[in-house]
């Protein structure tokens, strides 16, 4: 079993709860509204043919998911499983799924520290959950995105592990737009930061790692079928009235 030494002291949830004011797991599910092939063009890369289909409108965590990596300056668009792997596990249930990595220690713990300095990578997504917590425990979900309805640049980390090859999400302290649900964030990274956080252009990604500012996110409540991890199709991102 993995320690505390690892990086992650509990386990990671497989349905990224997240109540109001807690720390723990977040982002723990997104969507892919925009197609491969927009995401490519976007990032100036080419399009692997092992990519899932989209659009996508509940994407959990050990599922295949888009990722952007960088090799020399050629990105690629390639499939990965959501879901860091450690290199010490014997099998990738080994340990808790480790789905984020916290910005303040990924440069120190075991799980990450190799990967934040040589396989930084960005995980597209149209937007992602959230939950508060309601009366009686009732989880109450918001989807977050861009204010702009650009694709989410999240950064991330990859490891590959025996014929996987796996990522997770780098969080950060919550910014204003989500303050009042989580307290962390995905890492939200600007067009103009892509080539660092890639290795594309030198040393010095660590101040990226930063919460957005105001105006960059918006959000709105979701129907509660979400909630389950089976779930799908475009009803799901609807704004319902509150």
């Amino acid at each position: 079993m993995l320690r505390a030494a690892a990086g992650i002291s509990t386990p990671e949830p497989l349905d990224g709860r997240g109540t109001f004011g807690q720390t723990g797991p977040m982002c723990g599910r997104f969507t892919i509204t925009h197609p491969n092939e927009a995401l490519a063009a976007l990032f100036d890369a080419v399009m692997g043919n092992d990519l899932p289909a989209s659009p996508r409108f509940n994407i959990c965590p050990t599922q295949a998911v888009a990722v952007i990596t960088s090799d020399g300056g050629l990105r690629r668009v390639q499939s990965m499983r959501w879901g860091f792997i450690p290199s010490w596990y014997d099998t990738p249930t080994d340990g808790p799924l480790i789905i984020n990595a916290r910005s303040d220690t990924v440069a120190t713990k075991p799980a990450f520290r190799e990967a934040i300095r040589a396989r930084r990578c960005i995980v597209p997504a149209s937007g992602f959950y959230e939950w508060t917590e309601g009366p009686n425990k009732t989880r109450l979900p918001f989807y977050i995105t861009r204010s702009d309805g650009a694709p989410l640049a999240m950064a991330g980390l990859w490891q590959r592990w025996g014929d996987l090859v796996s990522c997770a999400v780098v969080s950060t302290e919550a910014g204003p737009g989500m303050a009042g649900i989580h307290d962390r964030e995905p890492v939200i990274l600007d067009r103009a930061d892509w080539p660092l956080w890639l290795g594309e252009a030198g040393h010095g990604a660590a101040p990226l790692m930063k919460p957005t500012l105001t105006g960059i996110l918006r959000m709105h409540r979701v129907d509660m079928a979400v909630n389950s991890n089976r779930a799908t199709g475009p009803q799901l991102i609807d704004e319902i009235a509150v």
